[in-house]
Order: C-alpha cells, then structure tokens, then sequence
C-alpha cells in the first residue's frame, strides 16, 4: 500500500500536539488534546484505507478499547456475595500517606474517629476509616480500594434520613462500578480536593433537597460498620435483580454480559468526562 510520507509526518506531529494538550491541567485544552486525538485516528484510518468508513473505524475503536478490560479480566473476577466487614489494622504509611492528614483534616470539622474496618477478598482490599458527627447527624468515611497493588483513595459523607434514603456526597473520580440501590442518593463532587470542600458540598447538597440536620435520627456510632455492610448486601441484591452479576457458587458473582454493557457504558462516560 502506497501512503504519502508528508500526511504521515503531519499526522505525527498533530499526534505530538495532541499528547502535548493532554498534559496540561485546564480543561479545555485537555478536550482540545482529546478532540484532536480522535481527529488524528479519522485521519489515520482514512489515509490507510482510502476511506471515510476506515476514519469512522478508527474512532469507533477508541470507544471499544474498554472491552479488552471487560473480557481478559473483567469477566473472570468472582467476588463475594456477603462482604463481611471486620475490624482492621490501618494500612502503614507506605501504603496510605495521605491517611494522617486526611484523619487530621475530618477531625478538625468536629467529627470523630469510629472505627477502621474493611474486607479482603484474593488481592482486593477495600479499607474505611469511619468517622460521626453528632450534630451533624452525619458519617464521614476515609476509603481506600486496593487491587494487585494499586490503590485509590476517595472521601465520603452521608447522612441517613428516617424514611431509609441515603444521602451521599463523594469525591470517588470515576462512575460507579455496580448500580446504586434506590434508596441511595449520590452527589458526586470529583473536583472536591479537601474535607472542608466536599462538606460544604454535602450541606449544599441537604439544602436542596429541603433536609435539616437537627431532624435527621441519631446514629449510635458503634452500629455504623453493620449499617455499612447491609448497605453493601442491598447494593448486591439490587444489582442481582437488574441481572448485572450472576452468582457462579462458593457464595460468588460475576457481572453478567448485560453488567459488562453497564461497566462499558460507565467507561465511555468517564472517557468522555475525563477528557
């Protein structure tokens, strides 16, 4: 096949431009560099395959690239139904840096410290470090998900109303990996870098919807990793009634092929939101 060496060169360098946007941190050059990026791919596959349909392939498999992931790895986890929490020793330092100050900066709004429980399933680890205020009637959480050694950290704050609704506020970065149960209402704020910043985003986010604090129920701090892990055992149920997992035995799931086209759909949001 026979491609002209000066629309390679010019598509070498728009690819160099567009990896070079992408490293900056304001948010229109980084679409820009994506945006260019996609625009380099129609090129690409139109200048190889002399035609359209080859451009369009080229971006379409962008957007596919997440189905690599879904089927070698994805598909072959088995968790487990009942996510027993427990009490746990903190991860060191080495391992959660960002633990001290995070505990430090939850405290210092009059919130204090519950308990550090969790659960380990072959290689994942999932660790919360649990706070209440009781003014506030509220719980803070410092979580930290680990998987063969890599590790992400995220806050949370939610207050719980008499009817059962939840009323989350996270700064998790990413969509979420099982659906929420109904009751669960979620504000995610991914651009919260402080406590002080995703606290003022959970009381904004009572006000509008008309919740005053002083009538929510008091919560007895103790109780409050039991709530945890019913929340995660309805999480659970909700996603099998939806027939995104399957159980496989040995009190274990998978996500279904109608679960990988929910995590595939979550991918591409955040590719396009992230972008």
């Amino acid at each position: 096949m026979d491609v002209p060496f000066q629309p390679i060169l010019a598509l070498a360098g728009a690819a160099v431009l567009a990896v070079a946007l992408r490293t900056f941190t304001h948010p229109i050059l980084r679409k820009m560099g994506a945006v260019l990026i996609l625009a380099v791919s129609y090129c690409s596959g139109l200048l190889l395959l002399k035609s359209h349909l080859g451009g369009v392939a080229a971006v379409v498999a962008w957007f596919l690239f997440p189905w690599f992931e879904l089927l070698t790895r994805i598909r072959r986890l088995r968790l487990p139904i009942h996510k027993e929490l427990a009490h746990v020793t903190p991860p060191s330092p080495m391992r959660f840096p960002e633990l001290a100050s995070l505990t430090e900066e939850i405290e210092a709004q009059g919130f204090e410290y519950v308990d550090d429980t969790g659960w380990v399933w072959e290689g994942m680890n999932q660790f919360y470090r649990l706070f209440y205020h009781e003014g506030r009637r509220a719980e803070a959480a410092i979580c930290l998900a680990e998987q063969n050694e890599l590790g992400l950290s995220y806050l949370s704050i939610t207050s719980r109303d008499a009817q059962g609704t939840i009323w989350r506020t996270w700064n998790y970065p990413f969509s979420e990996t099982m659906a929420m149960a109904p009751q669960v209402q979620l504000n995610p704020v991914p651009s919260a870098m402080t406590f002080l910043e995703l606290l003022e985003a959970h009381d904004q986010f009572l006000v509008s919807r008309k919740i005053e604090a002083s009538v929510l129920p008091q919560a007895s701090p103790e109780e409050i990793p039991g709530v945890i892990a019913e929340e995660i055992r309805e999480q659970i149920a909700h996603n099998f009634s939806r027939g995104l997992i399957s159980a496989t035995g040995n009190d274990t799931f998978r996500y279904s092929w109608r679960g990988l086209l929910f995590l595939w759909a979550q991918f591409v949001k955040d590719m396009v939101r992230l972008s």
